[in-house]
């Protein structure tokens, strides 16, 4: 009779700081993503912080951290923590990423990397030194984890679309479309850095860089708030409204849209938009390709699907191909369900789990690196200055 041994991945002890939307997602991922992927480490969930005791410890319960705290910075000192994941507003990324860094801690941080093109420079300079040392950072964007777009990079990378010209990017929520709805920290510069700018522009300034693998050099941009002021936190209408306009107001010192033109290095041109008062849209990240051989587009609320154009095939056979992305040759989805089964916007969580473990357990550097979500920051500041001087061009 034999018997056989399977070992125990090492652990990844995590502590993941902040435990709103961002963490209830994060946690979703770092419970599951071994569950469906072989991983070199174990995620084990160590310690969720938050500044409220009571709220952090019901976040640890109901997400399945193994204990909660209150102060930050004591945890990213101890012995029993391997990585920290920052899942807070973008004033405090900076301090947090620095200090989990000069401990020794590999560094999960989500996006915009901080609030401004100085504070990401400093942070990309000390994952660069710390990343020397065998400790690695790495920056959430996490729609570079959705199958349609992974396959979108693949398509482009193998010359499928040709010389890419145009590049036609969207981002589109009307959540704040009430002019009535509360004030919250991403409406406060302070906290947020920007508005939908920052928030939601900044994924498509990166899923479409990656994706055609070029980066952006210059933009002309218009940045605008419809809605200057709102009611503070605690003057929700007892009437069953979204706020109390007789009650107290903050102001709000963000862009609610924002607009640009671009040019890529690669001599491409693009238009992005980016707004929280597309109303009907709820989470439309709307992006489109044509090259000289093809095009390529992609719906996040149709997440499982891309179109592609093939260009070169005969016009009595030409148009848009709508391809389900569930095959278990599709980036990701051979793990999950079979085919025609599609994933969820969780899942782009998982995928980003999964490529970090495996980075870190290959001694590798995982992508978007802190240098990578560098390069976004600065088109997001270019954004900024061009807006505000009025400019036709400002180079990033």
């Amino acid at each position: 009779m034999t018997s056989t041994t399977t070992s125990t991945p090492a652990p990844l002890r995590v502590a993941m700081i902040g435990h709103a939307f961002m963490g209830a997602a994060h946690s979703h991922a770092w419970r599951n993503a071994h569950r469906f992927f072989d991983l070199p480490l174990l995620p084990v969930m160590q310690v969720v912080v938050g500044r409220d005791a009571g709220r952090a410890s019901h976040a640890a319960e109901q997400f399945g951290w193994a204990e909660s705290a209150t102060d930050w910075r004591a945890v990213v000192e101890r012995d029993d923590v391997d990585l920290v994941d920052i899942c807070t507003p973008g004033n405090t990324h900076r301090d947090i990423a620095l200090a989990a860094l000069a401990a020794g801690k590999h560094v999960l941080c989500e996006k915009p990397l901080a609030n401004s093109v100085a504070e990401a420079e400093e942070m990309t300079a000390a994952a660069e030194a710390a990343r020397a040392r065998g400790t690695y950072a790495m920056c959430g964007f996490t729609y570079r984890r959705v199958p349609a777009l992974s396959l979108a990079r693949e398509l482009v990378a193998e010359g499928r679309l040709g010389t890419i010209r145009q590049v036609r990017a969207q981002y589109l929520q009307d959540w704040l479309s009430d002019a009535d709805a509360p004030l919250t920290w991403r409406m406060d510069k302070s906290l947020a850095g920007s508005g939908a700018l920052g928030d939601i522009g900044a994924h498509v300034i990166d899923a479409t860089q990656w994706i055609t693998g070029q980066s952006i050099t210059g933009v002309s941009a218009l940045l605008e708030t419809f809605v200057t002021s709102r009611p503070v936190a605690g003057q929700a209408s007892g009437l069953g409204g979204a706020g109390d306009a007789a009650g107290e107001r903050g102001p709000v010192d963000v862009d609610d849209a924002a607009w640009f033109t671009a040019r890529f290095e690669g001599g491409a041109v693009g238009s992005f938009e980016a707004t929280r008062f597309a109303l009907g849209r709820k989470n439309a990240i709307r992006i489109e390709i044509n090259g000289t051989d093809g095009s390529l587009a992609f719906d996040f609320e149709d997440m499982n699907v891309l179109n592609f154009f093939d260009g070169t095939q005969p016009s009595r056979l030409q148009g848009f191909t709508r391809i389900y992305v569930t095959e278990p040759e599709h980036p990701y989805t051979g793990a999950w369900w079979p085919p025609g089964h599609g994933l969820g916007y969780e899942h782009g969580f998982t995928h980003q789990v999964v490529d970090l473990v495996r980075a870190i357990g290959g001694g590798e550097q995982p992508t978007p690196s802190f240098a990578d979500a560098l390069a976004v920051q600065r088109v997001l500041g270019a954004v900024e200055r061009s807006a505000a001087d009025r400019s036709t061009w400002t180079g990033v």
